[in-house]
Formats: C-alpha cells, sequence, structure tokens
C-alpha cells in the first residue's frame, strides 16, 4: 500500500490499483490537480478535512471518482455524495470500505456533537489494512494494519491519543491532524507518539507530499 500525505488528515491511497483520497481540506495542500481518483471520501464537514472552494475543481478533475462522506456532509457539499453510516460497506476498485465510529469527538458540552464517519479500507488479506478516524477517537476492536493518528486538536489531549494508539495497536501508525500546530512544534507530539507506542508498533512519519510504501 502506497500513502502520500498532503498535510493535516489529506491522505491518498494507492493499493492493487485503487486510489483513494481522504479529507481534501483547507489546511493541505498539494491535492491540487490529482487525477485518476477512484473515490475521495470525506470524513465529516468540518472546512480543514472538506474545503468547499477547492473541492468543486478536484470533482471536475476526477468525474469518474465516487464521492463519500458522513450523512451531514452528504446534504451539505457541492456533487452527489453517498452517506455512509457505521456499518456501511462498499466496494472501490478492489478494495472494500467500512463506515465505522459514527460521531466526532467532543470539542466543548456546549457545541454540537456532528456526524463523523471513520473509514476502514481493506483487501482479500485484511479487512482493515488502513484505518482513518478522521476526528474522532473510535476504537474498531479489530486488527488494523495502517492507522491515521489524530496527533494534535482543539478536543484531544496527547495521553488521549497514546492511550488510542495503544488501544488500536497497529502495526504501522502515521501521524495526521496536525495542521494546527507549528512546524517547530512537531517534535512535542511525534516524540511521545514514538516513545510510548505499543511494542511492535512503528510511527512513522510521512513527509509531505511524497508518497511511502507501507
Amino acid at each position: 500500500m502506497r500513502l502520500t500525505h498532503f498535510g493535516h488528515s489529506c491522505m491518498l491511497v494507492e493499493h492493487l490499483g485503487t486510489k483513494i483520497l481522504f479529507d481534501p481540506g483547507n489546511f493541505s495542500h498539494g491535492f491540487e490537480g490529482i487525477t485518476g481518483l477512484d473515490a475521495i471520501l470525506v470524513t465529516h464537514q468540518h472546512p480543514d478535512h472538506a474545503d468547499t472552494a477547492r473541492l468543486p475543481d478536484l470533482l471536475d478533475a476526477n468525474p469518474g471518482a465516487a464521492l463519500y462522506s458522513d450523512p451531514q456532509s452528504a446534504g451539505l457539499l457541492e456533487g452527489d455524495w453517498s452517506a455512509v453510516r457505521p456499518g456501511d460497506r462498499f466496494t472501490v476498485g478492489a478494495l472494500t470500505v467500512r463506515g465505522t465510529g459514527g460521531r466526532h469527538a467532543v470539542i466543548h458540552p456546549e457545541m454540537p456533537v456532528i456526524d463523523n464517519t471513520a473509514y476502514l479500507v481493506g483487501d482479500a488479506d485484511n479487512p482493515a489494512r488502513l484505518m482513518h478516524p478522521g476526528d474522532s477517537l473510535y476504537i474498531p476492536n479489530e486488527k488494523v494494519d495502517v492507522l491515521a493518528l489524530p496527533s494534535a486538536a482543539p478536543w484531544l489531549k496527547i495521553w488521549e491519543s497514546v492511550d488510542y494508539l495503544r488501544a488500536v495497536n497497529p502495526r504501522v501508525a502515521v501521524p495526521i491532524h496536525q495542521g494546527i500546530i507549528a512546524d517547530q512544534a512537531n517534535g512535542i507530539f511525534y516524540g511521545r507518539y514514538s516513545d510510548m507506542a505499543p511494542e511492535g508498533t512503528e510511527f512513522r512519519v510521512l513527509k509531505h507530499e511524497q508518497d511511502q510504501e507501507l
């Protein structure tokens, strides 16, 4: 499986000839101009995960891409988006995608909790080859190969993310959602996750716009 990180929560997954782009938001850069996508998946409606200013051009450049999102975003975004709820399953090329989770992490008790669909991408050998949780710490209770790990957020403490990483216990964890912190602060977060990851988990930082095989 080949991953390319475009900053924050935007990732391109290429596996078995299938290309899926996750969460092209306004804190992410470099996904502009991508073509040949089989699907675009959005976890939730926040602009750092779905940039309504740049999505139309991305959709125009990928007319054959299937569009999937959480139920609320499906009614808000322009285009023919299919709502994905927990328990839903669909096929994209050679891959199977399952919706799980369902709710965004609590930012503050006075703020309404919105939809957030976490996605599990699988192949014939592993139904959870990759998990993208969006803005949630949903634990799927199955063996995840590669976890996109939320690393910094207004709703997140380091200890919560460490405990989440240990609970999921993936083979590889790659940090996402770091667009809200300065580059020079990344080491504060990454050092904790690397040092405190469970035994057998590799914590790997993906360089911006450089694809890596995992």
